[in-house]
């Protein structure tokens, strides 16, 4: 079996000890802070702390897309060493890198006609994204699949990685357009939170508007145990990420455990990386976990009936 590599970008937001662990090889995002230019390194470079700060007191918040030009440059070496790649990517429904991925496999195979490079647009963001990179290397060390066995598993697997998430601070959803002034004025002014999740085309989607900070984070475990698989049973990875609001997520952790005994001690808890806090801004919490298949979308639908 040819010898390959589990590759993905920094908005897996899982921390650089744990990708170390799993092998897994990861390139990094851009982003700016007014003029100033960064990679994502998750943190290592910007403090969390010092990245909210700014944008909070005004810095406008800036991501780029990883291009064609930049997988080709990171991608190669890999090849040269004789190394075949499975790189997932950030869900499409969010960014370009898909695409631009899929354009750097096309130009790198005429090249090197004997490696292999596979690419898998996750359908997932921050943390679900993560879990699924490191479920993958988890899958290859236990089975010993080959790139293309473990593509087709991951796959299938994407569409039961849940994303479920809530914010409580809705400034930046409305300075970036994702919800409307008038709408965002409205909630704030009620204490309302919006919980959303991840459909099947990796969009995200508001599936339930619950008022105030504690009912919301309480629904949001109710609706875990509703989703996981085994329920209240559910022993497999967990993973819980905060835009600059660890207390939250840690309360977050401590409803989850509670409902569900075999999690004590095993949710990762860590922050939401800049490539997807520049979007959300402070005040967002996720709750990521393996569970029934995604709700299908509008969109979905229509493709799938030629509208």
């Amino acid at each position: 079996m040819a010898e390959y590599i589990i590759s993905c970008e920094s908005a897996v937001d899982i921390p650089p000890e744990l990708a170390a662990e799993y092998g897994l090889s990861i390139i990094g995002f851009r982003f700016a802070l007014d003029e100033d230019e960064y990679t994502d390194d998750y943190y290592r470079t910007l403090s969390q702390r010092e990245f909210y700060q700014r944008i909070i007191d005004g810095a406008i918040s800036r991501t780029s897309a990883i291009n064609t030009e930049d997988y080709i440059e990171y991608f190669e070496p890999i090849l040269k060493e004789g190394k075949d790649i499975l790189h997932i990517t950030l869900s499409s429904g969010l960014s370009s890198t898909y695409q631009n991925a899929c354009l750097a496999q096309e130009i790198l195979c005429e090249k090197y006609r004997n490696r292999t490079i596979r690419i898998i647009d996750s359908l997932g963001a921050c943390s679900g994204y993560g879990l699924l990179a490191v479920k993958a290397a988890q899958i290859k060390q236990a089975e010993g699949l080959t790139i293309s066995e473990l593509f087709d598993r991951i796959k299938e697997l994407r569409m039961h990685v849940n994303h479920l998430f809530f914010s409580t601070d809705l400034t930046f959803y409305i300075r970036g357009g994702r919800i409307s002034k008038t709408a965002g004025v409205f909630a704030q002014a009620l204490s309302i939170c919006p919980l959303c999740d991840m459909d099947d085309m990796g969009f995200l989607i508001v599936r339930e508007k619950v008022r105030t900070k504690n009912k919301v984070k309480k629904r949001i475990v109710e609706k875990m145990l509703e989703l996981c698989k085994d329920h209240e049973n559910y022993d497999d990875l967990c993973y819980i990420s905060n835009s600059d609001c660890e207390e939250d997520a840690k309360e977050v952790a401590a409803l989850v455990e509670e409902r569900v005994p075999a999690l004590k001690g095993r949710i990762l808890v860590n922050p939401i990386g800049p490539t997807i806090g520049a979007h959300t801004g402070p005040g967002t919490v996720a709750l990521f976990f393996i569970g029934e298949g995604r709700k299908v979308s509008d969109k979905s639908l229509r493709a799938r009936e030629g509208k």
